[in-house]
């Protein structure tokens, strides 16, 4: 654990390396998250950062032998609900530049995709949390309702590694409990946050795509379920230069063919049928009221195979299957889902009632979610081991078969030389067995060699 009289090496062996590639503390002072006296903002967000790979709550850490030799508890709930630390501008820096490590590894043929979507913040125990609401679980069957927050989450994916980019903790005007605090500054950053909580998801979205976009994320793709693939916010994404791909289901939604208006349930009749194509069962290209056109692919539910599903993509071009296997990216960020709140303890970690709390805490998660995602790729890429790897796969590539293998056999006599007479004997005798078996074309390249050995 981290001890505050040794702030200069602070963290566990594992993570320092990561910490000083990804250059997190660079960009916790590029966010203005800085203090002018007391214990720096980089030993206490590294602090609450290694909590949870150490299997302690701030709680029992504090009231466990070894708590003396740790910040009181103010420090870092001070900390924690500082309003005018810009933790969105921090996620940004973090996550695009892990993206662009990610991205150098990804074969630029490979769609790179933005995800969207919401997750249930629960606070049913809470009663005072600022801006708290009575939120409906829509993925639920019961559609229960709890009180807490939607969590509307940005993430980047290739396909193997996700990074979420931002997010918000949004609240309601209708089913609020309790409203903004009067005692936040209006001038910071948590204002403008707890205001942005007020809002509606379709009203957030874009500007959460800009943001990525202007940051530098490259994306193909914006991936949607069924909440969020409606006219309106499609037509908002494609005017930002994206494609949408996203499951659409039987609403008041038109598309129109031949002149008609068609309803989706209708728009299946008239599809194409596909054959040879295992799940696929329709496809049909058309126009939506707005004027966008869309090809809609109608797949077998596996759950209820006497239903079909409908995805929709803007981008006419692609096939039925390729509009079907990158709409499956879109589990990436259920998976995230369940990792933050079940092993990195997301709204469970740190209680408190203050908004900027949820805001401080969700970001040191979302950093450590970045933080195992750019080690998992690492350890399962052999490509991320420097530049190592580029500079073998030139050489290699430079080099004439036949010398490369002139110079591996060259190799051998200078390691023999080193060797006593008696193995020197028994490996060439292997090697002059090695040769005599090669085709004919490939020992005139070796005939001098050939001759030595």
């Amino acid at each position: 654990m981290i001890e505050h009289n040794d702030q200069n090496n602070q963290l566990p062996k594992e993570l320092k390396s990561v910490f000083r590639e990804l250059e997190i503390v660079k960009h916790l002072r590029k966010a203005g998250i800085t203090k002018k006296f007391g214990f720096t903002t980089s030993y206490l967000f590294q602090l609450v950062f290694c909590l949870i790979f150490h299997h302690k709550s701030w709680f029992t850490l504090l009231n466990s032998k070894k708590g003396d030799r740790y910040p009181a508890k103010d420090s870092v709930y001070r900390f924690m609900n500082h309003s005018k630390f810009a933790w969105r501008r921090f996620l940004t820096y973090l996550s695009v530049h892990a993206i662009q490590k990610v991205d150098q590894l990804t074969d630029v043929t490979r769609p790179k995709v933005l995800i969207i979507d919401d997750s249930m913040f629960d606070r049913n125990r809470s009663k005072k949390v600022e801006l708290l609401a009575r939120c409906m679980d829509h993925s639920s069957l019961t559609k229960r309702f709890y009180k807490g927050f939607r969590m509307l989450t940005l993430g980047w994916s290739d396909g193997f590694t996700f990074m979420p980019l931002d997010f918000t903790l949004l609240s309601s005007k209708n089913a609020q409990i309790n409203g903004i605090s009067e005692n936040i500054d209006k001038r910071s950053s948590g204002y403008k946050r707890r205001v942005e909580a007020l809002e509606s998801a379709p009203t957030v979205i874009p500007s959460m795509l800009e943001r990525a976009l202007q940051a530098g994320v490259s994306a193909d793709y914006v991936l949607m379920d069924t909440w969020f693939t409606q006219q309106p916010l499609i037509q908002s994404i494609v005017e930002l230069g994206l494609d949408v791909i996203g499951m659409v289901k039987a609403t008041n939604q038109r598309y129109l063919v031949n002149d008609q208006r068609l309803s989706l349930k209708e728009l299946y009749k008239v599809a194409t049928p596909v054959s040879g194509k295992k799940g696929i069962m329709r496809s049909i290209q058309t126009t939506m009221a707005n004027g966008i056109q869309v090809k809609v692919v109608f797949i077998q539910n596996r759950n209820k195979k006497s239903e079909w599903l409908a995805i929709l993509s803007t981008d006419c071009t692609l096939s039925e299957q390729e509009i079907v296997r990158i709409y499956g990216m879109r589990w990436d960020i259920e998976v995230f889902f369940k990792t933050t709140k079940s092993l990195l303890r997301l709204q469970k970690e740190f209680q408190g009632i203050s908004y900027d709390l949820l805001i401080s805490h969700t970001t040191v998660v979302f950093s450590r979610y970045i933080v195992l995602s750019w080690q998992n790729r690492c350890h399962n890429d052999q490509r991320t081991l420097g530049g190592i790897f580029y500079e073998l796969c030139d050489e290699v590539n430079e080099l004439d078969w036949a010398v490369a293998l002139q110079q591996l056999i060259e190799l051998l006599e200078d390691a023999l030389k080193k060797t006593n007479k008696t193995i020197q004997k028994l490996i060439k005798s292997q090697l002059q067995q090695w040769i005599n078996g090669l085709p004919n074309y490939i020992k005139a390249y070796l005939s001098i060699l050939v001759c030595e050995v």
